[in-house]
């Protein structure tokens, strides 16, 4: 009888787990085999972790299919240790549009961010009228339709060929991303109907190219000063060369403002608001390509701006497996990292084990005691450069402490 009642219990808990294993936990590419990317860097995501409120997804931005070489480009693609944050409770934002800024404005299901649709200049650097990173940087897209900006971030403006098959136009396409307001990111094919009914179509945009000969007024109809005017509309720069090229006619496509629409997917059978990527009938991205110039949801600190992406957790965290749906809650952890070279020339490296704790502060010290560096909100599954260039040859102390526990790395710097 004690058994069966075991045997009871530990089923309850299975099925719990299983509850819990949303589509924002389950949709991520996680690399389970240690495998490599570009440059011999970490691919896809390295860790998922979750709470009742949030996922925490740890990533290089580096994918797992070839990328470069990227004509014109001099930026080589490099390892960000990103920790992103979703919320698991996306909401409509009822108030004030946020603006989808420069930058990763979300996160494809393998880790690589996602880009908007410009490339941060804009004509007489006026601030009027905006680049399309498609026409003025696609010529050094590489063939997955991705290029690194200059701190190294691989990302993609468009649609991310290589992540899924863009040319099944028989089937829903998947889940291939999170924005940073917590909803979705699909691929170019949903059903026919909002209510999952009908067929498979391609999602078309509802963003129109504007039929105008000179560029003198903005989609709103605002009429600009002649200070203002775009370029001239010919071959150096054809309509869709600028943002302001295009406007949103509501009801032309199957998508809203935002190029997104709420709807059933296989994934949400209640329904859920979700972007569809877009492209043509001969799988070339069309505007805005991802997402519109704002999100549908509210956007949670952390994420966005300058330095971001490197999330802090303060809250106790399950850690996703791909092949387990029983994983259990750890509040605390250990410690648990492996660092080499040991001895050190110029760089050792920290690479924190996933079943590590979550954000520890790394303080090194030479022999006497002196503090040399300290490195905040360090994360399991991430990689940390420590540069030993700059000190003498001799034995450093490295600190490692969480609020929950410490440990002490001796590391021997040679010439």
């Amino acid at each position: 009888m004690k058994s069966k009642i075991l045997s009871s219990i530990f089923t309850l808990f299975i099925l719990l787990c299983q509850a819990q294993l949303t589509p924002e936990i389950t949709s991520w590419v996680i690399n389970t085999t240690g495998a490599t990317g570009y440059n011999n860097i970490p691919s896809n995501v390295q860790l998922v972790q979750y709470s009742d409120s949030n996922v925490y997804v740890s990533a290089t931005c580096i994918p797992g299919y070839d990328i470069g070489p990227w004509n014109g480009n001099p930026n080589i693609a490099e390892n960000q240790n990103f920790v992103f944050k979703i919320t698991r409770f996306p909401k409509y934002n009822n108030s004030t549009p946020v603006t989808v800024g420069l930058g990763h404005t979300g996160i494809w299901s393998n880790g690589v961010s996602i880009f908007n649709a410009l490339d941060a200049r804009s004509y007489n650097n006026l601030n009027v009228w905006h680049q399309n990173a498609y026409f003025f940087e696609g010529s050094g897209f590489d063939t997955c339709l991705g290029h690194p900006q200059q701190n190294g971030e691989y990302h993609h403006h468009v649609n991310p060929r290589c992540l899924y098959n863009d040319a099944d136009s028989t089937h829903h396409s998947p889940i291939i991303g999170y924005a940073f307001d917590g909803f979705p990111v699909y691929g170019a094919y949903g059903y026919d109907n909002t209510n999952g009914t009908g067929g498979i179509k391609r999602m078309r945009s509802s963003y129109q190219m504007r039929n105008i000969s000179t560029r003198d007024t903005l989609p709103d109809g605002t009429v600009l000063s002649s200070g203002n005017y775009g370029p001239a509309i010919n071959s150096t720069y054809p309509l869709g060369a600028y943002e302001e090229d295009y406007q949103f006619v509501s009801g032309s496509g199957d998508l809203d403002i935002h190029n997104g629409r709420f709807c059933i997917t296989p994934d949400y059978p209640s329904g859920i608001y979700a972007y569809f990527v877009t492209i043509d009938s001969a799988l070339n991205p069309i505007y805005p390509y991802v997402m519109g110039n704002s999100y549908y949801g509210t956007v949670p600190s952390g994420n966005t701006g300058p330095n971001s992406g490197h999330n802090t957790i303060t809250e106790s965290t399950t850690v996703y497996s791909p092949d387990s749906t029983t994983a259990i809650n750890i509040i605390s952890r250990e410690i648990k990292f492996s660092l080499a070279p040991n001895p050190a020339n110029d760089y050792t490296y920290i690479y924190f084990d996933p079943a590590s704790d979550n954000n520890i502060t790394g303080t090194l010290y030479n022999n006497n005691g002196q503090l040399l560096r300290t490195i905040n909100n360090m994360q399991p599954s991430i990689s940390y450069a420590l540069d030993m260039s700059n000190y003498p040859t001799g034995t450093y102390f490295l600190h490692l402490e969480t609020k929950n526990t410490g440990v002490v790395q001796k590391i021997v710097k040679v010439k």
